[in-house]
């Protein structure tokens, strides 16, 4: 059985955004979404991101301490695709599923914008409302398989689903100028998210 996961090295993402980027036109992504964003961040903890995401606290380019000890970091956020979701068991339409290789998405066609799932995810500002799907431009873009948007549904990161399902690589792989993501199934002790995990300290938020 395969478990997609990713990990991702902070000691090579940059910040640059172009994951993110990747991301919102492989999805064509109307203004008001984005799947994954790279918050930055003036200090080492990251224990209490949950907290300072939702206080706007990250929302800066400003890096922490004294000169010359200061401190500049970059967190990528997104989507955990838990093991055990607690979105899953909060939705109570069944638009939230779970593929068997792990990969979490929203069926637009049964969500109904309750927002019970963003209740439930313990993760700050990784699913989104859409409201009303507005563009930046008056053509579609992106996959020619993207998801579709619905006014009054939540949606998240698919782990680029669409793209995995063709023997692909999620949109903010390709094109990350740091090679910072690794991405690969996580039973598979050969595969090499699965290397960087047993070969190196990481933390799971």
């Amino acid at each position: 059985m395969t478990r997609y996961g990713m990990a991702i090295d902070l000691r090579r993402c940059i910040g640059c955004q172009a994951c993110a980027a990747a991301c919102k036109m492989a999805n064509n992504l109307p203004k008001e979404l984005t799947y994954n964003v790279v918050y930055t961040k003036g200090d080492d903890d990251f224990d209490s991101i949950g907290t300072a995401v939702s206080r706007g606290a990250l929302a800066n380019d400003n890096a922490g301490g004294t000169f010359p000890n200061c401190t500049l970091n970059f967190l990528p956020m997104q989507c955990q695709h838990c093991a055990e979701p607690a979105c899953l068991s909060a939705c109570p339409t069944g638009a939230t599923q779970q593929r068997e290789d792990g990969i979490v998405f929203v069926d637009t066609d049964l969500c109904i914008g309750c927002e019970s799932c963003i209740k439930a995810c313990p993760y700050e500002g990784v699913r989104t409302l859409i409201k009303s799907p507005e563009y930046y431009l008056d053509v579609v873009v992106g996959e020619y398989d993207a998801p579709p948007h619905k006014g009054g549904t939540v949606e998240k990161c698919t782990f680029c689903k669409n793209l995995i399902d063709r023997g692909e690589e999620p949109a903010c792989m390709q094109l990350c100028p740091g090679r910072a993501r690794y991405w690969g199934d996580l039973d598979d002790p050969d595969s090499e998210v699965s290397r960087l995990i047993r070969e190196r300290e990481y933390k799971q938020l």
